[in-house]
């Protein structure tokens, strides 16, 4: 779990994963350089619970953070949570015993307003998504295909996403939407950041003129399509 300056809401978010009916967890939360109280509200739940891990870093990004954290991940699957964010209590045990030799599991996740009220339901979607926390990843897997994400800008989970897709992992897709993304004003997709913007089409035409089959090339111009038109409304 990356995490800055996220107080208003990071209790509920690390409860939400110590109370996993799944128990054998290793918890890592990677405090980004956080100004507020975020460090201390983390350090207090490591007090109560030795699963968790924190590290700190200055003011990186979210790249960095995720980074930072397979680096130091040592169980056979990850599993991405924003500090916002929350999880249902059975999310892990109703996902990983379907695993088999999967590489990735793709589940679905519920979109809630600022204080926690349902807005939409979100189904599993291969192409539609390219959010880390609607991916369970092996950890095998990213480390021998050395997936990481781009770092020091926004967007860096589009990258991720791609780069994993021409992969071809073995997928599995189960139909669970037990994570919980909250919408708020502070929400990084509902900011305008316009230099990485410009880095990340270029980095998705990159991939796109390396890109070796048609499917990864619809994959990737897919992806485009979709961000051009999000990107649309926030410009």
């Amino acid at each position: 779990m990356p995490i800055y300056n996220a107080e208003k809401y990071l209790a509920q978010c690390i409860e939400s994963i110590i109370h996993q009916t799944h128990r054998d967890l290793q918890i890592l939360l990677i405090n980004d350089g956080s100004t507020d109280s975020s460090l201390s509200i983390a350090q207090d739940f490591a007090q109560r619970d030795s699963r968790i891990e924190i590290y700190t870093q200055p003011n990186q990004g979210q790249g960095v953070a995720r980074n930072n954290a397979i680096k130091y991940a040592t169980g056979e699957w990850i599993a991405f949570v924003d500090a916002d964010d929350y999880i249902a209590p059975n999310l892990y045990s109703d996902i990983l015993p379907l695993a088999d030799k999967a590489d990735v599991i793709l589940h679905g996740f519920q979109r809630v307003s600022s204080t926690g009220e349902r807005i939409s339901l979100h189904k599993p979607h291969h192409f539609k998504y390219t959010t880390p926390w609607v991916r369970i990843f092996r950890h095998e897997w990213l480390q021998k295909n050395a997936i990481t994400f781009p770092e020091r800008m926004y967007y860096e989970d589009v990258i991720f996403t791609i780069d994993h897709w021409l992969a071809h992992p073995e997928y599995i897709v189960v139909n669970c939407l037990g994570y919980y993304y909250r919408q708020h004003e502070a929400s990084s997709t509902a900011t305008s950041h316009k230099e990485d913007k410009k880095r990340l089409f270029q980095l998705l035409r990159h991939r796109l003129k390396s890109a070796n089959t048609h499917f990864d090339k619809v994959q990737i111009l897919y992806t485009i399509i979709r961000l051009k038109l999000h990107f649309m409304r926030y410009d």
